[in-house]
């Protein structure tokens, strides 16, 4: 499996009142790692529209471990932990960059986290399921054998309903 790696620098008005980096910037470094991902499988977001579609966020989780401060760098690795019919799960580390070793276990994390995105067709914003080219273009990056009935993170109850209906 491949992973997207990227470094990027913390500035002053991404800091809290307590001197940390704030929680909301690391919603915008996935935001960033999702654009970064879809450059590296070949589907840029300019592309995607072109094409009719684009990502959807539906869902964001985050749990914060070791505080990153002003001055830090963060170095953020992703990949995805599953692949749907049009949909894709990135995960995320977020570590500090001054941590970088050969040696896992000494690398600092001050986060991880996973992102859920629906692909949507931009007219009718309705599900857009990828093609197989598109597919095959996520296939480097997935963490497991793509399963389209995957569930890392909780539906609501209703799509759950849904789901259980139709598979009998």
């Amino acid at each position: 499996m491949k992973k997207n790696t990227f470094d990027l620098d913390t500035y002053l008005y991404q800091i809290n009142y307590a001197g940390q980096v704030h929680s909301a910037v690391y919603v915008n470094w996935m935001e960033i790692g999702q654009l970064k991902m879809l450059d590296a499988v070949g589907l840029p977001i300019s592309t995607l529209i072109n094409l009719g579609s684009f990502p959807s966020l539906a869902q964001t989780t985050i749990n914060y471990k070791t505080p990153l401060f002003l001055g830090d760098r963060v170095w953020i690795e992703m990949w995805l932990a599953s692949l749907g019919y049009s949909s894709i799960v990135m995960r995320f580390q977020f570590f500090n960059a001054s941590s970088k070793t050969e040696n896992v276990r000494d690398q600092v994390m001050a986060a991880e986290g996973y992102q859920r995105s629906m692909f949507v067709d931009k007219n009718s914003w309705k599900a857009k399921r990828f093609t197989r080219a598109e597919k095959d273009a996520f296939l480097p990056y997935v963490e497991t054998q793509p399963m389209d009935e995957i569930d890392l993170l909780p539906k609501s109850p209703r799509l759950r309903a849904a789901v259980s209906r139709s598979n009998k």
